[in-house]
């Protein structure tokens, strides 16, 4: 007995170096921490209950039988966050280049099958240098059984990436699959062909930063949330939006432990919505105003700023902010953000987190670019996200709601349960000037009447009464009540039920 447990712990000590001392130290000196390093960060302290760390590749070729590491390149099992389970991988770099072989896949597929058994989501650290080439299409096979498993958790678990190193060819649609990718700067990078193909195929000149850099993800493609300097950062970060999130679409999001009043008025909101309908304003100054203790975790800040989506909590029940940001753009919706925003509405919606819109939209930015890029069908994509959803809705209209935006901005007409509006709000088909160059294109040549007929509209739309007469607004508030208002409505909200028709899935229109 005593000399199988002394092998065993031989091979337990085998396995945790993975590929040696020396593949750590040049991990070190990249700035990036390994494989089990990063996991010991993300997890609660001797939470992690560790699967598969004896398994090994199968494939005899290309010299491959010598070269044989336990754990195969990635490790995997279940640890806490903060006392909640959560399954995890992560890829080590220091074994074969974190290459995915098919055993590689069959341990990620193992712990994403059993945390659809037991609702649980799962996390998984990237740094690999893509299939392992020596096993051909075994490995492409295991990279396609794990996108399948992304596919079946999407909407039941969820998925969070933290990107750490490289990520290239297939190997990014598991991550593009997920509902969160976070990056590195400077040591992780996502791209379907590299700069070599690149400059073979296309000749342009682009380093791998410039293609798939974080920067480039974080603020020109979309395809991640969210950037940081260092793998510390990254792993405390997933963490904190660990704790905004339910373990599965089976329970609802966990209670904040905040003891920020859920009455608490704030005058300051009085004199956030500028006089001058052309002065913008921050829409991040309201929802910080409102949000439990000022906490706002935002996502995908740098890229279509034009619109503000995030997590927060109001009285201490996890929500999701939606707010159109007069500060870019002027708050107009274009289609980068409409596809950001419908994003996030529809995690929201598939999860139980109620959804809190901020609005201050002039419309859909005009444009031939916009026209030819299909604003017409991306921006479909809010109207359907917003319509389709049916957890708790709640919209407060703080300055401008004009035309079609108004509509998709989780109006009334859309299902949403509390609609508000500032005295400030404007909703109307849209802004006094051009209505008035259209309705009265005859006297365009008469400023002075112009002007009297301007005023006149304004008067007459540019405020909250006519929808609400007609109960598309169920109540005009003060804006130093809006977090006490909110709050009472997501009490009464607290058990809505609500369920579309059967059917086998929607055609959002992507």
């Amino acid at each position: 007995m005593h000399d199988i447990i002394a092998e065993l712990e031989a091979r337990r000590a085998r396995a945790r170096l993975g590929g040696g001392e020396k593949r750590i130290a040049a991990q070190h000196a990249k700035g990036k921490l390994t494989a089990r390093e990063r996991l010991d960060v993300l997890l609660d302290e001797g939470s992690f209950e560790e699967w598969d760390m004896f398994v090994e590749h199968r494939c005899s070729d290309f010299g491959m039988a010598e070269q044989r590491v336990p754990g195969d390149g990635v490790v995997t099992g279940h640890g806490r966050i903060d006392g909640r389970l959560v399954f995890v991988f992560s890829q080590d770099f220091t074994v074969f280049g974190g290459a995915l072989s098919e055993a590689h896949a069959e341990k990620i597929c193992k712990i994403m099958d059993q945390a659809l058994k037991v609702g649980a989501p799962v996390i998984g650290i990237n740094d690999s240098g893509g299939a392992r080439i020596q096993e051909g299409v075994a490995s492409l096979g295991g990279y396609a059984e794990v996108f399948q498993r992304n596919v079946l958790a999407s909407g039941v678990v969820p998925q969070l990436s933290l990107v750490m190193g490289p990520c290239a060819g297939g190997a990014v649609y598991s991550p593009a699959m997920t509902d969160f990718i976070f990056m590195v700067r400077d040591s992780s990078y996502m791209f379907v062909t590299g700069p070599d193909v690149t400059r073979t195929v296309t000749h342009e000149e682009v380093t791998a930063e410039q293609l798939g850099g974080a920067s480039t993800h974080t603020t020109k493609s979309g395809v991640a949330d969210l950037a940081f300097d260092n793998d510390v950062d990254a792993l405390l970060m997933a963490r904190r939006l660990f704790g905004y999130l339910p373990l599965s679409n089976r329970e609802r999001p966990p209670h904040g432990p905040g003891d920020d009043p859920p009455d608490r008025d704030d005058l300051s909101l009085d004199t956030l919505v500028p006089d001058s309908p052309n002065q913008p304003y921050d829409i991040k100054e309201l929802i910080v105003k409102v949000a439990d203790d000022g906490e706002f975790f935002e996502l995908q800040p740098d890229y279509a700023a034009n619109i503000v989506t995030g997590f927060g909590r109001m009285g201490g029940q996890t929500v999701g902010f939606v707010g159109n940001q007069p500060l870019v753009l002027a708050g107009c919706l274009d289609i980068h953000s409409s596809c950001k925003g419908a994003r996030f509405v529809r995690f929201c919606d598939a999860f139980h987190i109620p959804v809190l819109t901020f609005v201050d939209v002039p419309g859909f930015m005009p444009g031939t670019d916009q026209e030819y890029g299909g604003i017409i069908r991306h921006g479909a994509k809010l109207l359907y996200a917003y319509a389709e959803a049916t957890v708790p809705k709640i919209t407060v209209i703080t300055r401008k709601a004009y035309g079609g935006a108004y509509d998709v901005m989780a109006s009334k007409h859309l299902r949403g349960d509390v609609n508000l509006a500032w005295p400030s709000a404007e909703i109307a088909v849209m802004g006094a000037k051009g209505a008035v160059e259209i309705i009265f294109r005859e006297e365009k040549n008469d400023p002075a009447r112009i002007a009297a007929r301007e005023a006149e509209y304004r008067a007459k739309f540019a405020n909250p009464f006519i929808a609400s007469a007609r109960g598309y607004i169920d109540d005009v508030i003060q804006p130093h009540a809006t977090r006490r208002r909110i709050c009472r409505s997501l009490a009464m909200l607290h058990g809505k039920k609500l369920e579309n028709p059967w059917r086998k899935h929607g055609n959002i229109p992507l």
